[in-house]
């Protein structure tokens, strides 16, 4: 009927090691993925310790990182390829188009090759959102202010994830491009039609439901379609991308460590009701990011513990297929070693493409 356990909770880690607590943390049947940040790396070296580390607690947890290119690249020494910002393919698509989807393709290679020769699973990319030149937030992260632009580079860029086994990511559903606040401090409002957002700004979500294995919610409140933030919307989550627009992947929330992610219908509420609320209306993970080195990761053990009490009194029922979208963004296959990817003739062939 239904797997024996869900393990929705992403969350992150301090350091460039993992701590004891930490790594007691990892083995929490609720915990299903890490998020890894800038301040994890050090090292190629380091890195690749760090990843064995938390697969040798946990085979199946999902070690992501949010790696899209330009400004947003969170390993960038050590030989991390720069890449470029989405925003670049988009003007290159202007010059030459064929030449910009072979270069999203490359793209994509290079990024999910490098992070999978270093043991992370997935990155958070590509972003669907539309360069409206409203939001700095979104800025040069977007590929272009067409979604037929957008949707086609993003599927150039998804198949050079798939060439090294990694899954995607599409982000931020239905669009974050309209509005000029950031969802990190606020919580931005798109006051536009269903009509008018499903004709632009998702279009690119409904384009690629087959081809994305992922999507994350914009943290957004769309009030003419209803009163809660896209990634606390059943109608948003259920009604339009999974029934209207077919989407059959995972879900994840923005992160609940977000000031703004944790207002709902006007009042601040806690982890637990953030992410009970995530749960509910459809994501299958949740993530809360940046709360390991605040208070030794209390906001984490309360986010389980509360989780567990939610699941013991009935309040929360794991929806049965969340586990198996889980295990799907695992990659299947055996990374290249960074030596043996160093003489991989593809893997040279697109770096120097993206030169």
């Amino acid at each position: 009927m239904q797997d024996k356990h869900h393990a929705p909770v992403v969350l992150d880690v301090a350091g460039l090691s993992l701590s004891a607590a930490e790594a007691k943390r990892l083995s929490h049947p609720l915990v299903g993925g890490l998020i890894l940040f800038a301040r994890n790396f050090e090292s190629r070296a380091q890195l690749v310790a760090l990843t064995s580390s938390i697969k040798a607690i946990r085979p199946d947890i999902l070690i992501a990182v949010d790696h899209e290119g330009g400004r947003v690249q969170r390993f960038r020494t050590d030989g991390f390829t720069h890449l470029p910002a989405m925003r670049a393919l988009g003007e290159l698509w202007m010059e030459d188009a064929m030449r910009a989807t072979d270069a999203a393709t490359a793209s994509g290679f290079v990024l999910a090759a490098e992070l999978r020769a270093c043991g992370v699973d997935f990155s958070f990319t590509p972003v669907l959102d539309l360069d409206i030149g409203n939001t700095s937030v979104i800025g040069e992260r977007a590929f272009h202010s067409d979604p037929r632009v957008v949707s086609v580079l993003a599927k150039s860029l998804m198949q050079g994830l798939l060439l090294t086994g990694m899954s995607s990511c599409g982000k931020h559903f239905p669009g974050h491009g309209f509005v000029k606040s950031d969802s990190h401090v606020a919580v931005p409002v798109d006051k536009r039609s269903l009509k008018a957002i499903l004709a632009a700004d998702a279009k690119p979500f409904e384009w690629l439901s087959l081809s994305l294995s992922a999507v994350m919610p914009a943290h957004v409140i769309y009030p003419k379609v209803d009163s809660r933030p896209a990634g606390f919307s059943a109608r948003w989550l259920q009604e339009i991308l999974r029934e209207k627009l077919g989407f059959g992947g995972a879900i994840f929330s923005d992160d609940l460590g977000m000031a703004g992610a944790r207002v709902l219908e006007g009042r601040a509420i806690g982890y637990t009701e953030a992410a009970l609320a995530a749960l509910q209306a459809g994501c299958d993970l949740v993530l809360l990011c940046n709360q390991s080195a605040v208070n030794g990761g209390a906001a984490i053990d309360e986010l389980l513990a509360g989780l567990d009490a939610a699941q013991r009194d009935g309040r929360w029922t794991p929806e049965p297929d969340s586990e198996s979208r889980r295990l799907d963004l695992l990659p299947q296959t055996v990374p290249l070693t960074w030596d043996e990817l160093m003489r991989n003739a593809r893997y040279l062939a697109a770096v120097e493409r993206l030169a």
